[in-house]
């Protein structure tokens, strides 16, 4: 056994998150040196903890990192895998990849889930939670281990894993992606606005977002994240686009000449 291992095997014995340490090294391949990172990954919004400074803290931060580490790796990691394609398909296949419903997809399989700290009422709301944690755990392994292991972490254990990308080749169902591909296409403006944000009975977070087309009024979509919002409204704005050539036509005199 090697030296490195060994060791962290001796360590593993005086760690009190036993569970999630073992858990950590099965679905990674290391064992980690701060499980203090893993440990914040798993806490839910809904369930913060109070740390040593006395600061009340959850894996939102580290989901923000996470999610702009992925951007970054499948970005690279599509671009020299396709060196023929087009700034669309390169933007729609990574969309494919890092959207929420994947992430929460690979979280279930992995059983991240049962890890998560969170209270009962978000769980049952909150469908993308294990997805929300993926990113955070991208994050502590950034963090923990350096952006090469995170990058082979992400490339090997998530998209070699996880995606077929002849599948994806020939697949869309991410319907901002091919709304924003069409908007490239005919040359159209996209913005998408939050109009309004609030909580449910449970006090979770909603939010509705309206899109518009050349300036022009498209949709509009609830969720309980802002991406979530995004695809709902996407989606009815492609379905107006192809069942009301009036509104298609008005959106596509909005573009240059």
């Amino acid at each position: 056994m090697p030296l490195s291992n060994a060791i962290s095997l001796i360590k593993l014995l005086f760690v009190k998150d036993k569970e999630l340490y073992v858990f950590i090294h099965r679905i990674t391949g290391y064992y980690p040196r701060n499980i203090k990172l893993y440990q914040l990954a798993m806490i839910h919004r809904s369930k913060p903890v109070k740390l040593d400074n006395g600061r009340w803290a959850n894996n939102e931060r580290l989901e923000f990192l996470g999610d702009a580490v992925l951007d970054n790796v499948v970005a690279d990691f599509l671009y020299h895998t396709f060196p023929d394609k087009h700034e669309g398909f390169l933007t729609s296949t990574r969309a494919k990849i890092v959207q929420r419903e994947s992430l929460n997809r690979i979280g279930n399989s992995l059983h991240i889930n049962t890890h998560v700290q969170a209270m009962m009422h978000a769980s049952s709301h909150n469908s993308y939670i294990s997805g929300n944690a993926m990113e955070a755990l991208v994050g502590a392994i950034y963090l923990d281990q350096g952006f090469e292991h995170c990058r082979k972490f992400i490339i090997e254990r998530i998209i070699k894993r996880h995606f077929d990308l002849n599948d994806l080749v020939k697949t869309d169902q991410n319907f901002k992606s091919r709304l924003i591909e069409w908007t490239q296409k005919y040359r159209v403006t996209i913005d998408f606005e939050l109009i309004d944000a609030y909580t449910d009975a449970d006090k979770n977070p909603v939010f509705r977002t309206a899109i518009l087309l050349g300036g022009i009024y498209a949709s509009d979509g609830v969720g309980y994240s802002k991406k979530e919002s995004h695809q709902n409204a996407s989606q009815k704005a492609l379905e107006r686009l192809s069942q009301d050539p009036q509104f298609c036509e008005q959106v596509l005199t909005t573009a240059p000449a």
